[in-house]
């Protein structure tokens, strides 16, 4: 199926919520060498005012870790997949790691010391092994996780070169519901952008509340009406978009 791009008006009296990685920034080596270039803190700033308020950032990322790269803007996150969520003036809880994220912990550095560009990213309640830089390990990584997971009861979130291990429950699907059932965002029309598979549960969420979904990237079988080709693609969108809510 051919995905048309969004229509520049697609904002018009809606909530919007956006992945992070692969849709408001390049991907990077190792997650925290990123860049969210700054003219697009402005653009956010702006259409967060023209949507009073309906615009929250949905990321596999730690909460605080999001909040660092969008400061000085403060607006509502869901981090960890869905796993922790906050408005823009609460604090993320301190996180408690569970037994099982533990033993997953251990398990996965140990495994990533055996082969080169393997990196192990912990997060309050989950943990992400990452293989950007050796692909070539991505068959023996998903047999590592697979293990992990069968030893620990978490269960694998595939993602974009990266296996993450979580609790059962939460993902960005269940937040972006969340969000929709308090306001600014209730009574709203969602529209979710996001490229990877763990996106394709918030796509369906935002299409069981009247919205829509856009993927960001290449084609593929997806629960989203539109698609825009990269993150360049995302900036110029949100900008016409904001341009023609003025």
């Amino acid at each position: 199926m051919i995905l048309e791009e969004p229509p520049i008006g697609l904002l018009e009296k809606a909530s919007l919520f956006l992945d992070f990685d692969g849709t408001l920034v390049d991907f990077a080596d190792r997650p925290d060498a990123v860049h969210l270039d700054p003219a697009m803190i402005v653009i956010l700033e702006r259409l967060q005012q023209q949507l009073e308020g309906r615009l929250a950032v949905l990321s596999g990322r730690a909460l605080d870790d999001i909040r660092a790269f969008l400061d000085p803007l403060r607006m509502p996150v869901a981090g960890s997949h869905g796993l922790e969520r906050a408005d823009s003036e609460e604090q993320a809880p301190d996180p408690i790691l569970s037994d099982e994220l533990v033993e997953a912990i251990d398990q996965l550095r140990a495994f990533a010391a055996t082969l080169p560009g393997l990196l192990v990213e912990t997060k309050p309640m989950s943990v992400a092994l990452h293989f950007r830089t050796n692909p070539q390990a991505e068959r023996a990584c998903l047999e590592a996780v697979e293990a992990v997971a069968r030893s620990t009861g978490l269960v694998i979130q595939p993602g974009n070169k990266v296996f993450e291990l979580k609790p059962v429950e939460g993902d960005k699907g269940s937040a972006l519901e969340q969000f929709m059932a308090e306001p600014p965002f209730a009574g709203s029309r969602p529209i979710f952008l996001g490229d990877d598979l763990t996106d394709e549960h918030g796509f369906l969420a935002a299409r069981r509340f009247g919205g829509s979904g856009v993927l960001v990237g290449d084609p593929r079988d997806t629960a989203a009406s539109y698609r825009l080709a990269n993150v360049a693609a995302v900036h110029a969108w949100l900008r016409a978009a904001s341009e023609a809510l003025a």
